[in-house]
């Protein structure tokens, strides 16, 4: 990477304290290989002996020099949420626990011959917290989380997705991670589909061959809201597979609940979950959100059912606008 790019990543990283360190790590890399070696060994001397660095999520992993390679294909995401902020099924909460804890005794189970869990697909339809969930999930390990830019990874030259593919799974493969693929059924269509040309074909085949062979020392999650159109063959190569659905209406009040902890109310949001049934918890964060924006617009000290209901009239247009396009 030009010296004059590593710069800018090392002072847009200021604050952060692994990512400044990683891009550091990168510039006295360079600096390295270019045979400046008392240059690199200053640098590196001036880095270990720096101000300490922030507190940090217990027991975070370490990172490694950021690759260059994958460079254009991942991002580093400082987690903004935890576990507070979610709201998960009783089978999906009890998965993850064991999850957790299977990790954690991740060596003693190795050492008996026995494989830990390291492969997860999320399915489920839009706006029910699989993204979500796996910052929650990479927060609660103390891993940093990684998301794939799925649009830069495909490329339009014959033969070049397979190769970036390959680079996000090397830097899985060295890097304590959680690397999350988001919207997985663009890399992982099913083989059998009309009009599907053989280039697919080669990055799906590729793509079976890479997770069959990856052992991560942390987490690979995909994530999908199509998962019908997923190649047959995907299925098998996860360890796990959570399903994410639209909550339930005992799901649906605790996060009506967590959304209006801390903002007066004059009204029971939850008697109105009679119409709220089917939503999605980004079609009710929406509504939340949009009634506490109407109460501080009009410079009112708490929510009032008309503020509620008239958010909840517009996510009901905005639903059934959405419901015509993806029907034409």
């Amino acid at each position: 990477m030009a010296r004059g790019e590593l710069m800018k990543k090392l002072l847009a990283s200021y604050g952060r304290d692994e990512e400044f360190r990683a891009v550091a790590e990168q510039i006295i890399g360079e600096e390295e290989k270019k045979n400046n070696r008392v240059l690199a060994r200053s640098l590196r001397k001036s880095l270990e002996t720096g101000p300490s660095p922030r507190s940090k999520p217990r027991g975070l992993a370490p990172l490694i020099p950021f690759p260059e390679s994958a460079g254009d294909f991942i991002e580093l995401v400082e987690p903004s949420h935890n576990k507070q902020d979610i709201v998960l099924s009783s089978e999906n909460v009890r998965i993850f626990l064991s999850l957790l804890r299977e990790y954690r005794r991740g060596d003693e189970i190795r050492r008996r011959g026995l494989p830990v869990r390291s492969k997860l697909l999320f399915c489920g339809p839009p706006g029910c917290g699989k993204t979500l969930c796996a910052e929650v999930f990479a927060a609660e390990l103390g891993l940093p989380l990684y998301i794939v830019k799925i649009d830069r990874l495909i490329s339009s030259y014959l033969g070049e997705t397979a190769t970036n593919i390959r680079k996000i799974f090397e830097f899985a493969r060295k890097q304590p991670t959680v690397l999350f693929f988001d919207e997985f059924d663009a890399l992982a269509r099913a083989r059998s589909e009309d009009g599907e040309h053989s280039e697919l074909r080669r990055v799906v085949n590729s793509l079976l061959i890479f997770i069959d062979r990856i052992q991560p020392k942390g987490f690979l999650v995909a994530a999908t809201n199509f998962d019908q159109s997923l190649d047959s063959a995907i299925w098998r190569r996860f360890d796990e597979v959570i399903w994410f659905d639209r909550p339930d209406r005992r799901m649906a009040a605790r996060f009506l609940r967590m959304k209006f902890k801390n903002v007066p109310l004059q009204f029971d949001p939850e008697a109105h979950l009679d119409g709220l049934d089917g939503y999605s918890y980004a079609e009710l964060e929406r509504i939340c959100v949009q009634a506490i924006k109407a109460s501080i617009i009009d410079q009112r000290k708490q929510v009032s059912e008309k503020d509620f209901l008239d958010a909840l009239v517009d996510e009901r247009r905005r639903r059934r606008r959405t419901a015509r396009i993806a029907e034409a």
